[in-house]
């Protein structure tokens, strides 16, 4: 996998991409990442790359010609026209699956990177494939959202991570959130481990983190987990649990509720 990215900020998309997990996938050949510097393909002295809106308005937008020229160089460079991704708050959301899509159906992207009030229509409309966004806010520019487009894209690259666990088993990979996770020491400030995860009888702990999916997810995600569907007699058994559960936790508010009262 080979991601390019358009920045006026190459040096600090670079090195957070260099740290970590992904900057060890590059440096064993699993994943490439270049960032290129847009001004560098401007034709003026000041390497301007901006200029005032057409129709009046607030700032600037970028201009079409510095943008062309870097993506055209990264093309020529591929020997090929090279998916092309704009990150933009007019883009649609990026969520799990549209990484799981990326990484399957690409090995070469480029991500360009806006800034000021966005960038000119016509590189869009000329050399633009699809817009992302990673939610209905707005940042000051690209580079946040491509590094968060290129590292959950690569992390599934096959070398990247030890084995596919590492990612399968994470929230929205299967349309749930993660289960809770617990690490050493066994007690601390006066908070156990749950005991089944120190029962080392893998069949319950893995029924015990499924169940705790479900919950985590109706919770916090209902959107999530109403589209879901279950199907499996081990999920019917859960959702069995979990329903019998809330039943007598409402039924203990309620009964603490009337003794106070």
């Amino acid at each position: 996998m080979q991601i390019d990215i358009m920045t006026l900020f190459p040096d600090t998309v670079g090195d957070m991409l260099s740290d970590s997990i992904i900057g060890r996938g590059q440096e064993r050949g699993y994943v490439k990442i270049y960032c290129h510097q847009i001004r560098d393909y401007t034709t003026n002295k000041q390497n301007q790359v901006d200029d005032y809106p057409y129709g009046g308005g607030r700032g600037c937008v970028m201009q079409a010609q510095p943008l062309y020229d870097c993506w055209k160089h990264i093309c020529q460079e591929a020997g090929e026209r090279v998916h092309t991704i704009y990150m933009s708050p007019c883009g649609k959301v990026f969520n799990q699956a549209e990484a799981r899509r990326l990484k399957a159906d690409y090995n070469h992207l480029i991500l360009v990177c806006g800034h000021y009030e966005g960038i000119d229509q016509r590189f869009i409309d000329e050399c633009v494939d699809e817009e992302i966004s990673l939610g209905d806010f707005v940042l000051t520019g690209g580079e946040i959202a491509a590094i968060a487009v290129a590292d959950a894209v690569c992390r599934m690259v096959p070398g990247v991570l030890p084995d596919a666990e590492c990612f399968e088993n994470e929230s929205h990979w299967d349309g749930l959130l993660e289960y809770p996770q617990y690490s050493r020491p066994e007690v601390w400030n006066g908070r156990r481990v749950p005991p089944v995860l120190l029962s080392g009888h893998h069949v319950n702990i893995a029924k015990w983190r499924r169940k705790q999916s479900i919950i985590r997810t109706r919770q916090r995600r209902p959107d999530m987990y109403e589209k879901l569907s279950f199907t499996t007699k081990q999920d019917k058994k859960l959702l069995a649990e979990i329903e019998q559960e809330l039943a007598e936790l409402a039924q203990q508010a309620e009964s603490e509720t009337l003794s106070e009262n």
